[in-house]
């Protein structure tokens, strides 16, 4: 019964493990709005192929605030997203 409970517990502590890696992601889309005072710029995601499917939109805080020199709505780009503070946060941009 301990050694049960010993590999659940590691289990779990492994899975919190990865999913601390699992948060960066690389995304491809289209600036919508960029937002300076709120330090955001929202994305519209290229779509992934499936048929039906909406583009998403969403809004990400922008690690490096020269990222708003570079880019304006309607630009392409390709983005870093990983989570800082516990927010959806572009730490990477290449423009397409």
């Amino acid at each position: 019964m301990r050694s049960a409970t010993v590999m659940v517990a590691a289990a779990v502590a492994l899975g919190f493990c990865a999913g601390a890696y699992a948060q960066q992601a690389t995304l491809k889309g289209e600036v919508t709005k960029v937002d300076e005072a709120t330090g955001t710029l929202t994305l519209k995601q290229d779509q992934s192929g499936t048929v039906g499917a909406g583009a998403a939109t969403a809004d990400y805080k922008v690690k490096d605030g020269l990222m708003f020199n570079a880019v304006k709505p309607g630009d392409k780009v390709q983005v870093t997203v990983d989570r800082v503070d516990g927010k959806q946060t572009i730490t990477k941009l290449e423009k397409q």
